[in-house]
């Protein structure tokens, strides 16, 4: 891998990551600024893609056709769906599902896109694997997961909602970009791997709190994935 695509959906998820880089060029295109050149030695491009599915889509294909990336990595806050997993925790991609995409009377499982052979979309196994070790150092107070997220273009906050994601897709967490990061890099080939720390518990607890929790789960995951470029370029 040579160049990293780093997308995050929100600038409090990569503002950080833009202060560490050497920039050498900025370019805009579909609303989005593009910030590349070397980020803890590894040559990337850094982007905030917007919030939703749709924008991070059309982000990751610009990140592929326009700057040529070897894999992509979005880093980013999500909403729990285990017990087990606690705000600040870091949630680790195995495959990824759209939770609202509904075709199941045409024979279709919940979650799965007519016509695509395929349920879920896979991260990369190696890269998954790198990154899981990276956080256990560099965030030892933190718990990390291996596990399915997904994605919906929704602020899940209602406690129906909260155990049908859990029921139907046995996920780990919840959020509104990594599905369609995922089906664009699947659709082109191109490796990923979706980082989630925990913001909140995806229902009505500790709302209040959620600003700074946002704050503070983003900065766990911007330091992973910081180290993560560090140990990738020692390939």
């Amino acid at each position: 891998m040579k160049k990293i695509g780093i997308i995050g959906a929100m600038e409090v998820e990569v503002e950080a990551l833009k202060k560490d880089m050497q920039i050498s060029s900025v370019i805009r295109k579909a609303q989005m600024e593009f910030c590349a050149g070397i980020l803890n030695g590894m040559e990337a491009v850094v982007v905030r893609s917007g919030v939703c599915k749709v924008n991070a889509a059309v982000c990751t294909q610009i990140l592929i056709d326009d700057f040529g990336v070897d894999a992509i990595i979005n880093t980013g806050v999500a909403g729990s769906l285990n017990a087990d997993i606690n705000i600040g925790d870091i949630v680790i991609s195995t495959d990824v599902v759209h939770h609202d995409v509904n075709a199941v009377t045409f024979g279709y499982a919940p979650g799965q896109i007519p016509q695509m052979n395929v349920f879920s979309f896979q991260a990369d196994e190696a890269l998954a694997e790198k990154a899981a070790a990276v956080s256990r150092k560099v965030n030892p107070s933190l718990q990390v997961f291996r596990g399915r997220i997904v994605s919906g273009d929704q602020f899940v906050d209602q406690p129906e909602v909260k155990k049908r994601l859990i029921d139907t897709y046995h996920a780990f967490c919840t959020e509104m970009e990594g599905a369609g990061i995922a089906q664009a890099a699947y659709l082109n080939g191109v490796p990923f791997i979706i980082i989630r720390a925990i913001s909140d518990k995806a229902d009505q607890s500790d709302m209040m709190d959620y600003p700074v929790f946002e704050v503070q789960a983003a900065q766990h995951s911007i330091r992973l994935v910081n180290a993560l470029l560090g140990e990738l370029k020692k390939r």
